[in-house]
This record gives C-alpha cells, structure tokens and sequence, in this order.
C-alpha cells in the first residue's frame, strides 16, 4: 500500500518543537546578525529584487527575525512580519524604531497563521522553512493565506542533489539545529507535500548553495 499524503509529508518533519526552537532563538538574538547577517544578506536583497512589489502590496514575511530585511522594502508596500520568539522580536522592534520603519509585528506560529484565506499578495519566508517543526504544514498556511495569483516566495538551503553532499547534510544536521536550522530539508518533497508549483528557483548567494523559489498561486 502507498504512504498517505500526510505519511509521506512526515518525512519532511524535523525531530524538534516550537519549545527548542523558541529556546535555540532566544539564546542567538544578540549574535543573530552577526552569524546570519552579512552573508545572507545578498540573498535577501536578491528575493525582495525578484518580487517587482507594485504599490500598495501586501506582503507577509514569514520568521522576520531581527528585522534585517525590514529596510529593504519599498515604502509603498504593506508589509506584517511574525515569529515565534519574543527576543528576535524585540530586536525587530528596536530596528524598525531606530531606522523610522513601517512594518507591522506580530508573535505568531507560521505553522497556525490567524489571518484569514486569501490575505496577502505576497507570502514570504526568508531562511524560515528549516526552521519549524512541520515545514509542510508551514507551506501549506503560507499557501492559505496568499491571495489567488499572489506569490508564495521561499527563501532557504535545501538538501543537495549530489548524493554524497546529501550525506553530509544528512550527518550534519542534528549539529546545525543547535545553531538555528537544519541543513538536510528536501526541496521536491516539501513542494509536492504542500501542493505548491515552483514558477521558478535561482541558485542564490555566495556560495550558491542557497534556493530562491517562487510559487505562484492558482486563481
């Protein structure tokens, strides 16, 4: 008998709570722009390039962290960020203040959004969805709230398609969660577990080994 939809979607599940990451974030906010800042900094730039925002656009961002991408939006588009962790929140906060930013925050699990179908133009998660428990069940509340013809853009390392690579992801990977995410997320699997087409997907950052993925959304 085939796995079940769902079944098969565990395999995309990581062995870790919305407790331990709450903890594992809590721990870095003060080192987070330093580990994370910089050099992934021209992915970021790259996926707010690739979205063309028109006036007046919605966007969600989906783990907005500290704040790093918050200058980068135009001052045209409506942006909302959520995350789980009070202390990145914070730090958000003290970011938009300090640079005079609009951007609304929320605390909020990505894997159980509050808002409404159909909500947003755009639903955006940089370097998040290697980071939640359920990456599907994200995917899926990402794909939920995106207005029809709206883009679902995803930010991320996923597992390499070089088999030996993947294997050292693999290993790696209950390291790297300690230090904020896990290295070893297959981009196939999480696409088709969550019903989401890639309209396109761009090698990103130096070195490449980061994915730029943009859905679109059916009407």
């Amino acid at each position: 008998m085939a796995p079940s939809v769902d079944a098969a979607a565990h395999d995309c599940s990581a062995s870790f709570s919305n407790g331990f990451v709450d903890r594992v974030y809590s721990r870095l906010s003060p080192l987070y722009d330093v580990m994370f800042g910089r050099v992934l900094q021209p992915g970021r730039i790259a996926a707010i390039q690739r979205m063309n925002l028109r006036r007046g656009a919605d966007i969600l961002e989906v783990g907005v962290g500290t704040g790093l991408n918050a200058p980068l939006y135009p001052s045209h588009c409506r942006v909302t960020g959520i995350d789980m962790s009070a202390p990145m929140l914070q730090k958000a906060r003290e970011r938009i203040e300090r640079e005079r930013l609009r951007l609304r925050l929320l605390k909020m699990d990505a894997a159980h959004l509050t808002f409404v179908d159909d909500s947003f133009d755009i639903v955006y998660a940089p370097y998040t969805i290697s980071v939640v428990p359920d990456p599907v069940q994200v995917a899926r509340e990402m794909k939920r709230v995106c207005k029809p013809g709206g883009a679902i853009v995803i930010l991320n390392h996923f597992r390499s398609t070089d088999p030996i690579v993947a294997r050292v992801e693999a290993a790696l990977s209950p390291l790297t969660v300690h230090v904020g995410f896990r290295c070893d997320l297959d981009l196939t699997q999480l696409l088709v577990h969550s019903g989401l087409r890639p309209a396109s997907i761009e090698a990103i950052n130096v070195p490449p080994i980061w994915r730029l993925v943009t859905c679109i959304k059916e009407s």
